[in-house]
């Protein structure tokens, strides 16, 4: 039978997006074929999307059914997950039978491989624009996995997410068009006839892709590894976390059905979902087929799979302690408000979420006069309570905390310094059962020892520690003792000065971490944009990848030869 979706189709649809992908990741420049605003979906928008009412139906309509993908190995059913608001999404998922579902996606490479790069990455837009067109149903999904708010379930969750996977498409397929596919060699040897030969180049996939997923950012932290992988021609198993399945079961869904219709084998993308407690994760790492891993998560299991998953690629973003330096300003009010929003965002659930202040305790300088320590904290503190002191707007903002160990985490922290903002409780009409809590503001010295292990450990969530040091010298020796021996995935720094400037860009540069230089509008620390900003270095602790770079794609392939005598 034909395939509904013919290669010509295929460029027809996608080929104009993906030039404009290629260049946007050559200039840098903004760029997005995903609309941030959710009446851009629906009537009147994106043809043949679904509009918010539609979104929000298509989701309840998912809810306590089971989810049936088609894929072979299923011994049975598995689910669990219950939002952060709350409810119990009641969903089943199919729990695989690796015996059986890894040979059968194994056997799906050689057709998927033959298409070629271009095919590959024309494919992966299909399915990117089907998901696009669902954007209001992955908004509620994220949303009830994840505890972010709607608005951010819904941007970072729906067209960031699309951003980031179609950034992937577009790294995999220059990368792997860099080698021409075919070439006449021909060597003289003087009087002699010239040796020749014909040569073919072929991007050889390097097997089955495991993508981890996390609990946050299931989409957005998800959709680079997964696309990059099945782009550069690898089926990928995605593994989710087993709070935050339902974005990427939709996700594998979707990817079946474009596979399917382009005439491949809908096992180049399948699920795994694991019983309660089962720790699934483990066992896949180590199994011989899986040659790809991505994950993002902890430190400690991120670790593991570098050190013990010998067989496979592995990409990791693990845990690292995000640090601003204050010495001074020009905008004073601009920057307290540009932090109060970066400490608020989704409770400080990022992994780009600042968490460091280092601020020398005899003051900084600002256009508002010089500020004590005492009365920049303070002042931290206030635009904190400020921004979140309506609270729907901070509901709006907060989100919902993901999990228990998160609060737990929150209020140990309580006991650790002196409390210049105390984090509290904040009521969710819609979702009485939502775990709302605003930032908590802890004084910490960086002289003191017992103070050290507080502020050179990840403390995920809604806390922020504000360092006392010595000087600006101090607190940029800091910086870089933290980010070389902790990581970072964000560095902050407000300064006027070009000295001060130019010392925190080279320890940025020394230990590659990302750097925000005085931030006072509307763009903030933890946010980057897809083909624009490099999310992580891969060159700390935090992470060993970046999203997303020339390196994060082309080490998910191989270029075989074949040399023929002409």
């Amino acid at each position: 039978m034909a395939a509904e979706l013919s290669p010509h189709l295929l460029s027809e649809k996608h080929r104009p997006t993906l030039d404009q992908a290629l260049d946007a990741i050559r200039t840098r420049a903004y760029w997005s074929p995903h609309p941030e605003h959710p009446k851009a979906y629906g009537e009147g928008g994106a043809p043949g999307s679904l509009g918010a009412a539609e979104g929000k139906a298509a989701f309840d309509a998912v809810l306590n059914t089971r989810l049936d993908l088609g894929q072979p190995g299923t011994d049975g059913w598995t689910g669990g997950e219950i939002s952060p608001y709350g409810p119990e999404l009641g969903v089943e998922y199919p729990h695989p039978d690796l015996d059986v579902l890894l040979p059968a996606m194994r056997a799906a490479m050689p057709a998927w491989r033959a298409a070629g790069p271009e095919t590959r990455a024309l494919v992966c837009l299909e399915i990117l624009a089907r998901i696009s067109a669902r954007t209001h149903e992955f908004g509620h999904a994220v949303m009830h996995t994840s505890g972010q708010a709607f608005m951010m379930a819904f941007q970072a969750g729906g067209p960031h997410a699309q951003d980031r996977g179609l950034e992937a498409v577009a790294y995999a397929y220059e990368e792997q068009i860099r080698t021409p596919q075919s070439a006449d060699w021909s060597k003289p040897q003087g009087k002699r006839d010239p040796l020749q030969l014909q040569k073919s180049f072929t991007a050889a996939p390097r097997g089955i892709s495991l993508l981890i997923g996390c609990n946050t950012f299931p989409t957005w932290n998800g959709y680079p590894g997964l696309f990059a992988s099945l782009a550069t021609g690898n089926p990928v198993l995605v593994k989710p976390h087993p709070r935050a399945v339902l974005p990427l079961a939709l996700t594998v869904q979707l990817a079946r059905e474009v596979l399917a219709e382009a005439g491949f084998d809908p096992d180049l993308v399948a699920l795994a979902a694991e019983r309660p407690g089962e720790g699934i994760a483990k066992t896949l790492a180590l199994r011989p087929e899986i040659k790809i891993i991505d994950y993002t998560g902890s430190t400690a299991f991120g670790d593991w799979l570098e050190t013990n998953a010998r067989q496979a690629q592995v990409y990791t973003e693990k845990a690292g302690v995000n640090t601003v330096v204050l010495d001074s300003t020009d905008d004073y009010r601009g920057m307290l408000s540009n932090l109060a929003f970066s400490l608020s965002l989704y409770s400080g659930q990022m992994c780009t979420t600042p968490q460091n202040l280092l601020i020398p305790r005899g003051g900084i300088t600002t256009d508002a006069g010089d500020k004590t320590y005492d009365e920049v904290v303070a002042d931290i503190a206030a635009a904190v309570s400020g921004l979140l002191g309506d609270d729907s707007r901070a509901n709006a903002l907060l989100g919902a905390l993901v999990n228990p160990d998160v609060k737990a985490r929150l209020e140990a922290a309580a006991d650790l310094g002196e409390v210049a903002l105390p984090s509290r409780a904040v009521a969710n009409p819609e979702f009485p059962d939502a775990v709302v809590r605003t930032p908590l503001v802890v004084k910490l010295d960086a002289t003191k020892p017992d103070d050290e292990e507080h502020y050179l450990s990840e403390c995920f969530g809604p806390v922020a520690f504000a360092v006392a040091v010595d000087s600006t010298a101090d607190a940029v020796e800091l910086l870089r003792r933290t980010v070389r021996d902790k990581g970072a995935m964000t560095v902050g720094a407000y300064t006027t000065s070009p000295e001060v400037e130019r010392a925190v860009e080279d320890v940025c540069l020394d230990e590659s971490a990302q750097l925000s230089l005085n931030l006072t509008g509307g763009v903030y620390v933890n946010q980057t944009a897809a083909f624009s900003d490099f999310h992580g270095s891969g060159g700390n602790p935090a992470a060993n990848a970046a999203l997303c770079d020339g390196a994060f794609v082309s080490n998910r392939f191989r270029m075989v030869e074949v040399r023929r005598q002409a």
